[in-house]
């Protein structure tokens, strides 16, 4: 099946397109607290990225409404709020070894039970180990924008990817996505509001819910001048 001729919001066979990369490769160095967290939590807290679906219930030891991090950074949102939040089970993805091993590293220091972590790219996750309508919430805040235009195509909120997260929500599950990026925010609103499934739980966008930490990294865009657009969509 060519991408010419394969709907842009429908998922539903095994034959699915190969993604394009929607994030930077980061690199980064982690000092002696990081590497002991990689090594020992990892296997303990961590989730393979594989092919294999995964058993949800299996994963965090009982049955739980599920909340999937899409690209958790250095980890302090999650953790913070998988705290407040103990009867959701938090899966955080991203990609950046240094973010994961902290993430991995909080969640031992404050005896977080509800969190797992895999490290990988999300979409691979989403479409080969979710089943449909398994999720409760998916988060994405502060994806890599990729301004030039000649790179949209790279952008996480996209129709083709919409439609696949949407697919793994239950009925009645949020979509809540974040950026500091006002042209990026246009494109999220115009895609979100394009989705058939998906309703906008405001008129336009969302007031920042208390649920979502002001994390340094949104810190550091607010002290420089930069609005910050939260998008929250329900899927009908």
């Amino acid at each position: 099946m060519s991408v010419a001729t394969y709907p842009l919001v429908i998922v539903t066979t095994s034959e699915r397109l190969p993604h394009i990369r929607t994030f930077h490769p980061r690199r980064g160095r982690m000092g002696d607290r990081h590497r002991d967290a990689l090594d020992r939590l990892l296997p303990v807290y961590g989730v393979p990225v594989t092919r294999q679906p995964l058993d949800l219930d299996a994963l965090f030891g009982r049955r739980l409404p599920v909340v999937l991090e899409i690209g958790s950074g250095m980890g302090e949102a999650t953790a913070d709020m998988a705290a407040a939040d103990p009867e959701r089970g938090y899966l955080a993805v991203d990609v950046h070894t240094p973010g994961v091993a902290n993430l991995l590293a909080l969640v031992e220091e404050r005896g977080l039970t509800n969190v797992r972590i895999a490290l990988g790219d999300a979409l691979e996750v989403v479409d080969h180990q979710l089943a449909p309508r398994t999720v409760d919430a998916i988060h994405v805040f502060f994806p890599d924008p990729w301004p030039k235009a000649r790179h949209h195509k790279r952008r996480l909120i996209q129709p083709r990817h919409v439609a696949l997260l949407r697919s793994r929500l239950v009925p009645g599950g949020t979509l809540h996505c974040a950026t500091d990026s006002a042209d990026y925010a246009a494109a999220m609103l115009e895609t979100l509001s394009g989705d058939p499934e998906l309703g906008n739980a405001y008129d336009d966008y969302a007031p920042r819910p208390g649920y979502r930490p002001l994390t340094k990294f949104e810190q550091r865009g607010v002290d420089a001048g930069r609005d910050v657009f939260d998008l929250i969509f329900t899927r009908r």
